[in-house]
């Protein structure tokens, strides 16, 4: 038998440790290490029902996405900032069927419509960028948790088949893009989900009033009938004769304005609107300011009456810009530069430029101007105030 003979090198060598959440297993068991942990939401149907059915989830979504697509980004490191960068020249055309503005608009959709964004590194080009960035669709990405609560991979399912994404890696293959979920740990909180309520009323609303036009447009009536007699009862072929006539010759927008003839015995009584049908049209205005509020657009843009939080249109849009497009493609562009760094072997960092966002001219302009006339401060303060990096030796 022989034995191994450790020298005092080896013995005292360091052993070097993987830092990771103390309740990472924890999360990893409650959620079934090794598993897919399969989302909880069904996005296919708020989708459908939210966006795809839904004039104010749709438009919500596009001018959100639109927006946060179209703000310029800057790159630069902690020296100097770049007008050419590889990470620049990639996001220009990340792949052959896209340019920048289309994969932001469908990154940042994504994220609107399911909480989580997905980008996929393809192949290792110039500088160890990936050759291809792209969008992949939220509703088919699954994760599979490890024994430390963090994604080992990430499974993608389209007609039957997996493709799994291994993250044990470096760099990783996927940039994972979620929002904050106070009860889920691996998947993100869409705005979608909030307003699911508003956009049921919504939608149910919409198609009340389709059914009362098609209905000729006019509240439901009552046809009376009195017999010779007195009695008020038809017999049953004469009832089944009566509903088909009314069925036929008086339902639906093309006989509306026909006149209806009534045999002997029979009296129309039309009803008039009741105090809920009256309220019904503000009732479907209230719930469409909701779904504008979870997705955090001003109801002045949508169109939406009746909202007197802000004075004017353009205060509406800086306050759209502000608190719901600058936000979004903060966190969205530091992601994003974060994974790039990771590829690119060298800290680089990318944010919106507020500059040039035209929404927000009046208040940079007061900001250089505040900052420029700040006697008591250095140029260098003033620089690193207004985000600029600082300026090179002579």
């Amino acid at each position: 038998m022989a034995f191994r003979l450790f020298s005092r090198e080896e013995k005292s060598a360091p052993v070097v440790e993987k830092k990771a959440s103390a309740t990472g297993r924890v999360v990893a068991f409650a959620s079934g290490s090794g598993r897919v942990a399969w989302t909880a939401r069904d996005t296919g149907s708020l989708t459908r029902g939210g966006f795809v059915g839904n004039p104010v989830g749709f438009r919500s979504v596009r001018l959100i996405a639109e927006a946060a697509a179209a703000v310029p980004l800057i790159c630069q490191d902690k020296d100097r900032r770049y007008e050419v960068h590889p990470v620049l020249d990639l996001l220009r055309r990340p792949n052959p069927g896209q340019g920048r503005a289309e994969l932001f608009e469908a990154l940042f959709g994504q994220m609107l419509l399911s909480g989580d964004g997905y980008l996929e590194a393809v192949g290792l080009g110039h500088d160890d960028l990936p050759d291809e960035l792209h969008v992949l669709r939220s509703d088919r990405m699954s994760i599979v948790p490890g024994a430390d609560g963090w994604p080992v991979a990430f499974e993608y399912a389209v007609g039957g088949r997996k493709h799994r994404f291994d993250m044990t890696g470096s760099p990783d293959p996927i940039c994972h893009i979620k929002s904050f979920h106070p009860q889920d740990d691996h998947y993100g909180l869409s705005p979608m989900q909030a307003a699911a309520v508003a956009l049921d009323v919504h939608n149910s609303a919409s198609a009340w009033s389709k059914a009362l036009l098609d209905n000729a447009a006019r509240p439901s009536g009552a046809i009376i009938y009195k017999g010779v007699d007195g009695q008020g009862s038809l017999s049953p072929d004469q009832y089944d004769r009566l509903v088909c006539e009314i069925e036929a010759n008086h339902q639906g927008a093309r006989n509306a304005g026909r006149p209806m003839l009534l045999e002997g015995g029979l009296d129309w009584k039309p009803m008039g609107f009741s105090p809920s049908d009256m309220e019904f049209h503000q009732t479907k205005q209230a719930a469409a300011r909701e779904i504008a509020l979870a997705f955090g657009v001003p109801p002045m843009l949508l169109g939406i009456p009746g909202d007197a939080t802000y004075a004017n249109y353009a205060e509406a849009h800086r306050a759209f810009y502000r608190l719901t497009v600058l936000p979004l493609a903060t966190r969205v562009a530091a992601s994003v530069a974060w994974w790039m760094s990771e590829h690119l072997g060298t800290e680089v960092d990318l944010r919106p430029d507020p500059d040039q966002v035209p929404a927000l001219a009046g208040e940079r302009d007061q900001q250089w101007k505040r900052i420029g006339e700040a006697s008591f401060l250095s140029d260098a303060e003033k620089r690193a105030l207004l985000g600029l990096p600082p300026l090179a030796d002579g």
